[in-house]
C-alpha cells in the first residue's frame, strides 16, 4: 500500500513537472506592489498582465502560454534582490521591472548571472544600461534626455527665475536633478539653492523656510510623488509661491490626493502620452471596463511584453540571449508605443520626452495633461 501512494505520488509530480514544463514560459513582473509607491507597481502588474491575457488569446509566445510571477520589492534595493534570487529558483525567464532604477541596477545583476533577461517599464537612470551587460532593456527614456528637456524648458520660461534643485537622494531622484541642473547650468542659468532630503521624510518646514529665504519661485523636485505632494502641500500653506517642475516620477494622480488644490499649475516630464493615441483606444477602454485607468508606465509596462514575444518570434527561440540578441538585432516591434527598437545598449529608440501641466480635467479631477508647446 505505501509502495502504491509512493509511485501514483511520483508519478503525479512528473505529470505536473512535465506540463509546467512544456506549457509555460515564466515571465517575472518586479515593482512595489505594497508601500508607498504602489500605485506605481500596480501599473506595471496591470499592463504586464494584460498584455499577457491579449497574447495568449493570439497563441502565446512561440506556441506557449505565459504565466506572470509577481515579486514585490516595495521600491526596495535589498528586497529588490531577494525578489530577484526567487525570480531564479522559479525558474523566470523574463522580467518585467523593478520601477525603481536603486532597485533595477543591483537586481539586474542577478538576473544577467542567471540568464535572464530585464526589461524595464519605469527605471530612467542611465547606469543601467551603461554597464555592458547583455540582459538590461527600458521601454522608457533616460535621465539625462529626459534632464536636457527639463532644464531647456526652465531656461526657455524660467530664466529669470531662482530655482531651487531638490532631491531625494536616490540614484533616480538625484540622478534626474543632476541632469536637469547640468542642461540648466550649460544654458546659463545658476540654481538659486541645491538640497537633498530623505525619502518618507513628512515634515518640510525647514526646507521650504530656507527656500522662502532665498527668494524662491520655481523648485525643480527629482524624485518620487508622495514626497512631492508633501512639498507642494506645505509650500502653499506657509506661503511659498513657487511651482514645482519634476520628471516621471510623479506622474500618478495619487499626487493630487497629497497636494490638493495646490497641484494646480504642477509641470512634468515625461513620454508622449499612449494612451491618447486613437490605435490604443480599444486597449485602454478594455483597461477601464475592468476598473482600472492605464496611466503613466501601464501602457510601457504592456510594450514591455509585447517586445519580448516579439523578439522571440524574430528569434525563433523563447531562450533569454537569444530573445536580448533580437532585440537589437532585429526591430523595430510594433507595440502600443510605436515601433521600438533598440541600441546595443538596451536603449529604446522612441519620440523624446514632452512637458505636462498638472489642472482640472472635465471630470473635475486634477491630472497632469500635455502641454502644447
Amino acid at each position: 500500500m505505501k509502495k502504491s501512494l509512493l509511485s501514483a505520488v511520483a508519478l503525479t509530480a512528473i505529470v505536473a513537472f512535465g506540463g509546467v514544463a512544456r506549457a509555460d514560459i515564466v515571465i517575472g513582473v518586479g515593482g512595489p506592489l505594497t508601500g508607498p509607491n504602489a500605485a506605481f507597481g500596480a501599473q506595471l502588474q496591470k499592463g504586464a498582465e494584460q498584455a499577457a491575457a491579449d497574447i495568449n488569446a493570439a497563441g502565446g509566445i512561440n506556441g506557449e502560454q505565459i504565466k506572470i510571477e509577481l515579486g514585490d520589492d516595495v521600491s526596495d534595493p535589498k528586497q529588490g534582490i531577494s525578489v530577484a534570487n526567487k525570480f531564479v529558483a522559479d525558474g523566470v525567464k523574463f522580467v518585467i521591472g523593478h520601477f525603481n532604477s536603486g532597485v533595477s541596477i543591483p537586481a539586474s545583476e542577478v538576473y544577467a548571472e542567471n540568464g535572464i533577461l530585464e526589461i524595464t517599464p519605469a527605471a530612467t537612470n542611465p547606469v543601467f544600461t551603461e554597464r555592458g551587460l547583455w540582459n538590461t532593456f527600458r521601454t522608457c527614456g533616460r535621465d539625462d534626455q529626459q534632464g536636457a528637456i527639463a532644464g531647456k524648458y526652465l531656461a526657455d520660461h524660467f530664466k529669470d527665475a531662482k530655482i531651487a534643485v531638490i532631491h531625494d537622494k536616490t540614484p533616480y531622484g538625484q540622478g534626474l536633478a543632476d541632469e536637469t541642473k547640468k542642461a540648466l547650468n550649460a544654458a546659463g542659468v545658476t540654481e538659486a539653492m541645491y538640497e537633498g532630503v530623505n525619502v518618507g521624510d513628512k515634515d518640510f518646514s525647514a526646507l521650504i523656510a530656507k527656500m522662502k529665504e532665498a527668494g524662491v519661485t520655481i523648485i525643480y523636485w527629482g524624485g518620487l510623488h508622495t514626497e512631492a505632494g508633501l512639498i507642494i502641500r506645505q509650500s502653499a500653506d506657509q506661503g511659498l509661491k513657487a511651482a514645482l517642475v519634476s520628471g516621471d516620477g510623479i506622474v500618478s494622480n495619487e499626487l493630487a490626493s497629497i497636494a490638493g488644490d495646490a497641484v494646480a499649475g504642477t509641470l512634468n516630464t515625461f513620454g508622449p502620452d499612449p494612451t491618447i493615441n486613437p490605435a490604443n483606444k480599444d486597449l485602454v477602454a478594455k483597461f477601464k471596463a475592468a476598473g482600472f485607468n492605464p496611466e503613466a508606465y501601464t501602457l510601457y509596462s504592456y510594450a514591455a511584453l509585447q517586445t519580448i514575444a516579439a523578439a522571440a518570434k524574430a528569434a525563433g527561440s523563447t531562450d533569454a540571449e537569444a530573445v536580448a540578441a533580437a532585440m537589437k538585432e532585429k526591430g523595430p516591434f510594433p507595440t502600443v508605443l510605436g515601433d521600438i527598437s533598440f541600441d546595443e545598449k538596451g536603449d529604446p529608440k522612441l519620440p523624446g520626452y514632452v512637458m505636462y501641466e498638472w489642472k482640472k480635467g472635465e471630470d473635475g479631477k486634477y491630472s497632469y495633461f500635455q502641454k502644447a508647446d
